[in-house]
């Protein structure tokens, strides 16, 4: 029954809860661990407790018959993907653009078990084979890459992930609220001018009319061909975007590819802060802080570096320049309640390993709690 506390990786375990489809299935780049520092098992818990059936395939192989994308079928709702807790790039390579020899998200810390871009990749194959069902994009690597971003190990500027990997939607930032949403609008078969209503989505029109907003709302931001063409350009970009993440009342942000008349990445604002309640929820989800027993006991370096760490908050007022949590998880803190912190602790306190201290209490970067 310990199979059946986690969500299902395997058709064995579909078969064991009863499942025939699932109506969701995440594919991941980390390993699966069921704990609250891994968004896979965050989203997929998420979306558990609002009564989906929910499986994931953690770290698919790309490189041969593709058999891990097809052993659990297709699911009824859609398909979501991310390259894991990491940006795959920055998983593989070290600031000397040399490939690292280990992998902290990967049982015994093996390195090659996710590609490169691996977003890209995965969502390719997804659409290869299936490409009726709908692929959500999440993640921290598909968030960072939602509009033109610059890539360090090419030295280019790429376009929007949504335009190299021909995904339909994107979740960016943290994405508990979004996908409840999405899967709601595609559970009850609503049009897609609706769907691309949601907040916090990023999704890529055919050409302006397809912009599912009225236009006194759109900001237009410089095209992905004018940031190739002039620094200055992608500069005011990135401006704009930096300004427009963190205002009141941000507007919807619209990239053409070329021209407006043209294909354009549009980005809709995001959900407000989440309340104390809503986190809490969230962490209060019955995570099971484990890996997944498919492993065997295997160390998995990323789990026994957090496994005790509680995270307090959400966000980051900090705003450093080298660092990119305030564009994934905003400059505001949304704080847990002392009731659910609480909680938690005393659930880590009755598994086999804990040892009586917590590796740390504090938020993404820093401890903002309450500020």
């Amino acid at each position: 029954m310990y199979l059946c506390r986690m969500l299902p990786t395997s058709r064995k375990e579909l078969d064991r809860l009863g499942y025939g489809n699932v109506d969701i299935i995440l594919f991941t780049g980390d390993a699966y661990v069921d704990h609250p520092s891994f968004g896979a098992a965050v989203i997929g818990r998420v979306l558990q407790a609002q009564g989906y059936r929910v499986a994931v395939v953690p770290q698919p192989n790309w490189r041969d018959d593709l058999r891990d994308f097809k052993k659990l079928g297709v699911p009824r709702l859609f398909f979501g993907v991310t390259s894991g807790n990491m940006d795959s790039m920055v998983n593989h390579y070290t600031a000397a653009r040399r490939l690292r020899s280990n992998d902290a998200y990967t049982p015994g810390g093996k390195a090659g078990m996710r590609p490169d871009y691996a977003v890209t990749v995965y969502t390719r194959i997804l659409k290869q084979l299936y490409p009726n069902v709908p692929v959500v994009l999440g993640g921290i690597e598909a968030s960072l890459r939602r509009l033109t971003h610059y890539d360090y190990l090419t030295d280019t500027l790429k376009p929007s992930v949504l335009i190299d990997s021909g995904a339909d939607y994107l979740v960016y930032g943290m994405g508990e609220r979004p996908i409840v949403d999405l899967a709601k609008k595609l559970r009850e078969h609503a049009a897609v001018d609706e769907i691309r209503k949601i907040p916090q989505i990023a999704y890529l029109a055919a050409w302006p009319e397809e912009i599912s907003c009225v236009p006194e709302k759109i900001l237009y931001l410089p095209s992905h061909t004018e940031c190739l063409n002039s620094k200055k350009q992608f500069a005011e970009h990135f401006r704009v975007f930096e300004q427009q993440a963190n205002t009141s009342d941000p507007p919807v942000l619209a990239e053409p590819v070329d021209s407006k008349e043209g294909r354009t990445v549009v980005v809709n604002p995001p959900y407000p802060l989440m309340t104390t309640a809503q986190l809490d929820q969230v962490y209060d989800l019955p995570y099971t802080y484990k890996a997944h027993p498919r492993y065997k006991g295997k160390s998995i370096p990323a789990l026994e570096m957090i496994r005790f760490s509680v995270c307090l908050h959400r966000g980051c007022f900090g705003g450093c320049s080298f660092c990119t949590i305030a564009a994934h998880q905003g400059k505001r803190i949304s704080s847990r309640s002392l009731e659910s912190v609480t909680t938690e602790i005393a659930r880590l306190a009755t598994l086999a390993e804990f040892r009586g201290h917590l590796s740390d209490l504090g938020g993404p970067t820093a401890n903002m709690y309450r500020m």
